[in-house]
């Protein structure tokens, strides 16, 4: 009883603090993540360059876009758009012991896309006005610090619009969100980002997608 009204009690601040941080006209960052085995310098390099390939994959929806010359050439220099970076404990399955985690500075890199002829700007201003509703289950939610984890990344998502939960369930949280894209495209950025994990087996009525919360 006291597991389930934590999360009540979450999902009703979700409702107050979320709208408002999402609500935003644009982030000052985007995100990307690598896998590294260190924090040497050398690796870093690389691991920045795939970090800014996920964004640019992210905001352009398109996974062959880093097979144009230009693109890959604009990719190899990420670190002028890198505002900071962090490491933390890797909990996926590809090996690597870390995890690196990169703000890139967004307007800058909407520049570069448009340069690009990719249309980021553009897009986005086309998303925004027919965004997409879906609900989503997220589960894996043991305490405070997960919560606030869910919490963060729905705020710092740049095709989550607004956040409305719905309902908690034992660990879990019945969450509404508007997407400034379609489901497949933030799945898509999920997968990327390993904050969240899909999880494709579970099938609920009314239900469009089920997220875990990665450990």
């Amino acid at each position: 009883m006291r597991h389930l009204f934590y999360l009540r009690a979450c999902a009703l601040l979700l409702a107050l603090v979320v709208p408002a941080v999402v609500s935003a006209a644009a982030p000052t960052a985007y995100t990307g993540q690598a896998p590294v085995n260190s924090q040497s310098d050398d690796e870093r390099v690389g691991a920045l360059q795939t970090a800014l390939a996920n964004v640019v994959v992210a905001q352009t929806g398109d996974s062959g876009i880093l097979a144009r010359p230009d693109v890959a050439k604009a990719v190899a220099q990420a670190e002028r758009y890198v505002l900071q970076y962090q490491y933390k404990p890797n909990s996926g399955d590809d090996g690597a012991r870390l995890l690196l985690i990169v703000q890139f500075d967004s307007v800058a890199v909407d520049k570069l896309l448009a340069r690009l002829g990719l249309g980021a700007q553009d897009d986005a201003a086309a998303l925004s006005e027919t965004p997409t509703d879906a609900v989503v289950w997220i589960g894996g939610i043991r305490d405070a610090s997960d919560y606030a984890r869910v919490v963060g990344y729905l705020a710092r998502s740049n095709f989550v619009r607004a956040t409305v939960p719905l309902q908690a369930r034992g660990d879990s949280l019945l969450v509404k969100l508007s997407l400034a894209t379609d489901l497949a495209h933030f799945l898509d950025a999920v997968v990327m980002e390993r904050t969240l994990v899909v999880d494709t087996s579970a099938h609920a009525d009314g239900v469009d997608a089920t997220l875990v919360l990665g450990h």
